[in-house]
């Protein structure tokens, strides 16, 4: 029995972090939240960022996202170097080509579920695939509750119109910044399957940063940050696996 290579896959950056640094401050008071860090996040990947408070994981992500401004260093998405960009630019580049889930579900109150969903197209002007936008729908169970405001939706279905709207536009990589932490386990459980469904049936790319082995372990890989450096990654993590991970950093960092 032969399998699919996938180095092709592997190949296909839709984000790239090179020597990125990120400092806070200056002098006595500066931090340096990021210290010269370099990673990819590969096409159709589901990649989790963990580490101790304090690691830079969030700081990682914003600056990866184009969220945050960044020190030194360069950051890429696609074939496009943030750096370069103006700051119309950059919103632009992040309307066209970033989708963003958060803790805080960040629907307007006003809206309905459809109208969450399809507000960041209606916003640049773009009309919606219909059939796309139909498929992620459909995935997420979420055909029944299209005319919901978020008042009468759970914090789960409130999360999944969340991710809804962030899968719609089609981006290319989509940044996920605890995007299961107000949820109980049951549909945060719900939540992961689906972005881990996106991956798999959409060919979506998922960056998420979690406090959560459990939710790490719907990743394809976790890299691991401490003192704003990578530190370490896993590859096909399991919750167990993460947490004996986590527990060794917390050993060496009470002992260093």
């Amino acid at each position: 029995m032969t399998t699919t290579p996938t180095v092709p896959r592997a190949t296909a950056v839709a984000a790239r972090a090179t020597e990125l640094t990120k400092v806070y401050g200056q002098g006595e008071t500066q931090v340096i939240a990021l210290d010269r860090v370099s990673v990819d996040f590969r096409q159709g990947e589901f990649t989790a960022i963990m580490g101790p408070s304090g690691s830079g994981k969030s700081t990682l992500m914003h600056c990866v996202a184009g969220l945050d401004s960044f020190s030194s260093g360069s950051v890429r998405i696609g074939d496009t170097e943030l750096s370069s960009l103006k700051d119309k630019q950059l919103t632009q580049l992040r309307r066209d080509k970033i989708g963003f889930i958060f803790q805080a579900f960040n629907l307007l109150p006003t809206l309905t579920a459809m109208e969450n969903i399809t507000l960041p197209m209606d916003i640049a002007g773009r009309k919606a695939d219909q059939a796309w936008v139909q498929k992620v729908i459909d995935m997420l169970g979420l055909s029944g509750r299209l005319k919901h405001r978020p008042t009468e939706l759970s914090g789960g279905q409130q999360q999944r119109v969340a991710v809804a709207r962030a899968l719609a536009s089609q981006p290319e990589i989509i940044f996920g910044d605890e995007p299961t932490g107000n949820l109980d386990s049951r549909s945060g459980a719900e939540v992961l399957g689906f972005l881990r469904n996106s991956v798999r049936e959409l060919g979506q790319t998922v960056v998420m940063v979690t406090h959560d082995p459990v939710a790490a372990s719907y990743a394809d890989r976790v890299i691991f940050l401490a003192d704003g450096r990578i530190v370490d990654e896993m590859l096909r993590p399991t919750a167990d696996g993460v947490l004996d991970r986590m527990k060794a950093f917390d050993a060496k960092g009470r002992t260093s």
